[in-house]
């Protein structure tokens, strides 16, 4: 198995004779564009930093014969654009080729009290590689590979580690490392905001006056 990591959760998977992609989100946008030889496209969650209609299209267009595997949140907006894929339930496994691709878990890990859960569902991989999208479900196996969430708004480091402490996978990489602002400027003023407490995202180089 050769991964060679695009970006933040995106992945190019290489076994078998076949090229799998994860979560094609709007932190590899360039990348996107330079994508051949595409057998099968993976969606976590319909999140932006995993799922970007986009660049979703320029992918298909460099490769028509690429098909999708998601959950049911994903599903619900590829039928909304006519593009054909394939849903996958929580448990349920399916053969790509030789590669045998297992779903599990259905919801993403909570980012705040006021913010719904979302969907999201991690995919095991020929029975070697576990990526789990944005949660710390334990697939209730033996992990070879795991590509380990250690950023975001919905965790800290601590509970990463802690999450491979749990598995005992044999190696390790990280993933979902992309966000630097994202996440962190959009969630506090999604939440402050409307409580009347103003939230005001600076980047290097800004200048504001208080």
């Amino acid at each position: 198995m050769k991964i060679t990591k695009l970006g933040h959760c995106c992945l190019l998977i290489e076994l078998k004779g076949k090229r799998l992609l994860t979560d094609p989100g709007s932190y590899t946008l360039e990348e996107h564009t330079k994508l051949t030889n595409i057998d099968y496209i993976i969606f976590t969650h319909e999140h932006q930093d995993h799922y970007h209609l986009e660049s979703l299209k320029t992918i298909l267009e460099k490769n028509p014969q690429a098909v999708i595997y998601c959950n049911n949140s994903v599903s619900e907006l590829l039928e909304k654009e006519n593009i054909k894929h394939t849903k996958i339930e929580n448990g349920e496994s399916t053969v790509l080729g030789e590669i045998v691709l297992l779903g599990i878990g259905e919801k993403h890990a909570q980012m705040h009290s006021t913010i719904p859960v979302s969907n999201n569902m991690g995919f095991f991989i020929d029975g070697r590689l576990w990526y789990p999208g944005d949660a710390f479900t334990n697939p209730e196996r033996e992990v070879e590979i795991l590509a380990l969430p250690v950023s975001g708004p919905w965790m800290k480091i601590g509970e990463a580690i802690d999450y491979a402490i749990e598995l005992k996978p044999k190696v390790v990489f990280p993933v979902h490392d992309g966000t630097r602002f994202g996440s962190a400027h959009v969630l506090p003023a999604r939440v402050l905001d409307p409580m009347g407490i103003k939230f005001i995202p600076m980047i290097e180089g800004d200048t504001k006056e208080f």
